[in-house]
């Protein structure tokens, strides 16, 4: 039983025995000493008050002396005010640092066939365009959140939504039919979603010529500029090319389907290699060309059942005005499908796929309206879950020289920023790995990679995703301070201490003895390890990977300290020395699990 739960459970006998009352645990609050008094831990009296009718501190000495007595776990005690600071036994720190230490997975939950499913949307790319920065983010929040809501104890099913389909794909399309020459990924040397990105970019460089052409034509004619501007951006050739291009996709048209089976596949081989190298994947995943012709008919079923209107333009709408909002389009005039329809299309198919107990979707805060109405609109339609879908809402990642944008090709492609990282890591981390005895050209190429990634993970992850962030290469990457590659190192330390103690032939046992000597820090890192448990669950209560990147932060500073006051392996006693590798062990297992929630992996050797 860990330290806290035999104090509750003591607290509570004690308030039964001393006050003749029966209280709810809730009551018995417990929280860290502060560090200018002395204990360990605090237990706060007030709200025990109406039970004991005594003062703060008559009601907390009494039960300090009723706990020393009855609770082994407690050795001592002090009373400041109507605090209660409690002296931890040393022989309950040992028993604790023995069950860290007999657990492998120490602070997360098991998942049993009896846990709820919770499935997470994340990635949701064009398929006209490579992955650039800001997917960069939104793909490790939700690999991290994934691996958080496991951690919780949820089965998880991880989904992209990619939209392939659009007026954006036939540009694209359109681009490489005008200009490309028949060229293919094979030929231009170019993975296949760089290649159509480079065809959207084109496009959208003619399209603008066009406009501007046109535009000069129109003011000579008379127009105002506005006017003009507007005209011209609806009649440029290309424009009313891409439109056409739609109506043939709509309608089945053989050639253009052909062609975007082609181009797309094209683009998800590249994708895939991206996916790869950001550590990420998907259990399943869903397609807009498909989701969006269900979404229609779950929104002409919601028409007949009186849940939608029609307006005399045949166009169809939900009125959200009794829940404070305004009406929202499903069907345009035409018939067509807008992104609500495909969204409740894709949770149809989900929902038929799997049985859900909790839906979250990863996607910034740009679209926070759109699953407000989404929640309503799969409430109303019956979907169990749709009230309580959580939006992962997240910030825009921002660079020193401004926003991206995909139509004029200045976005940072997340290639490029996952091949620059690692350079970088390789040049930084030089002389630390040449150090290293018999380490061969992969085994650098290795540590760069790990080393790269991590940096890259860290720095957006250790920032509170509802926040925008300034994302800096240079920073990320600095062995100092809170950052991945501190963490990493500490681990490649503690691993390296592991390592020479096994070649001295000590021998690590599988648990301590009661009596193994503990000093002050020692006894906060035990404690400091005892807390994954709690970041875990707050994480998972809050989506919050931004809460594991500081428990890691926190427990590594903490470590590198006791290790800058306290030899390992030089320690004065045998018995100290092994007490020391077995916290040791432990602080670079919670590392290693903790920075696995991150989606970050860590290096033997650094």
């Amino acid at each position: 039983m860990k330290i806290e739960e035999q104090i509750t459970s003591a607290a509570l006998a004690a308030v039964k025995e001393l006050y003749g009352t029966e209280v709810p645990e809730k009551m018995i609050q417990l929280q860290k000493t502060r560090s200018d008094f002395e204990g360990n831990l605090t237990l706060v009296t007030f709200p025990l008050l109406k039970t004991s009718h005594r003062k703060p501190e008559e009601t907390a000495q009494e039960l300090g002396e009723y706990l020393k007595k009855n609770c082994k776990a407690v050795a001592d005690f002090n009373v400041v005010k109507g605090f209660l600071n409690l002296v931890i036994a040393q022989a309950a720190w040992t028993g604790l640092l023995n069950d860290i230490n007999a657990d492998e997975k120490f602070g997360e939950k098991r998942v049993t066939a009896d846990s709820p499913l919770v499935m997470i949307e994340y990635s949701s790319p064009n398929t006209n365009k490579p992955l650039h920065l800001g997917h960069v983010r939104n793909n490790l929040l939700g690999w991290s959140l994934a691996q958080i809501m496991e951690a919780n104890g949820n089965k998880v099913v991880k989904t992209n939504i990619v939209n392939d389909r659009g007026i954006h794909i036939c540009k694209s399309m359109l681009a490489w039919l005008k200009w490309g020459n028949g060229i293919t990924p094979e030929k231009a040397g170019k993975k296949g979603d760089h290649l159509i990105g480079d065809f959207y970019v084109l496009f959208d460089k003619h399209f603008k010529e066009e406009c501007r052409q046109l535009q000069e034509q129109y003011e000579k004619e008379g127009m105002t500029p506005d006017a003009a501007k507007e005209k011209a951006g609806q009649e440029a050739p290309l424009i009313k090319e891409a439109h056409e291009m739609l109506v043939k996709w709509e309608q089945g048209d053989p050639e253009v389907r052909a062609l975007w089976e082609k181009m797309n596949s094209w683009v998800y081989a590249g994708f895939d290699e991206t996916y790869k190298a950001l550590g990420v994947s998907f259990d399943k995943i869903y397609y807009e060309s498909n989701t969006y012709l269900v979404g229609k008919k779950k929104v002409e079923e919601g028409l007949e059942k009186g849940l939608f209107f029609r307006k005399d333009d045949n166009s169809v709408w939900a009125d959200l005005t009794k829940e404070g909002l305004d009406q929202k389009l499903l069907l345009r005039k035409d018939g067509t499908s807008v992104y609500m329809t495909q969204d409740i299309g894709t949770a149809e198919m989900r929902f038929n796929d799997f049985p859900i107990d909790k839906m979250i979707y990863v996607v910034g805060n740009e679209q926070n309206y759109h699953f407000q109405v989404l929640s309503i609109l799969l409430d109303r339609l019956g979907f169990k879950w749709g009230k309580d879908l959580v939006h992962f809402s997240y910030g825009m990642v921002e660079l020193p020289n401004g926003k991206m944008k995909s139509r004029e090709g200045t976005v940072v492609d997340a290639d490029d920023l996952v091949a620059s990282m690692i350079e970088n890591a390789k040049k930084l981390s030089e002389d630390k790995v040449n150090k290293l005895e018999g380490i061969t050209e992969e085994e650098k190429n290795e540590i760069a990679r790990i080393v790269g990634m991590g940096a890259l993970k860290y720095f957006i992850l250790k920032v509170d995703a509802r926040k925008n962030m300034l994302f800096n290469p240079e920073e990320s990457i600095d062995f100092n301070g809170n950052t991945g590659p501190f963490i990493q190192y500490t681990y490649a330390r503690i691993r390296s201490i592991l390592r020479k103690a096994a070649a001295q032939d000590i021998l690590l046992p599988a648990s301590l003895a009661d009596d193994a000597p503990l000093n002050e820090k020692e006894i906060e890192l035990i404690q400091k390890l005892n807390d994954f448990g709690t970041a875990v669950a707050q994480a998972g209560i809050d989506y919050s990977p931004s809460g594991i990147a500081n428990y890691c932060y926190e427990l590594t500073k903490e470590f590198n300290q006791f290790y800058h006051d306290y030899s390992i392996l030089s320690a004065d006693t045998e018995a100290e020395k092994i007490t020391r590798l077995v916290l040791a062990k432990n602080v670079a297992k919670v590392i290693r699990n903790g920075m696995a929630l991150l989606g970050i992996e860590v290096p033997e050797r650094m």
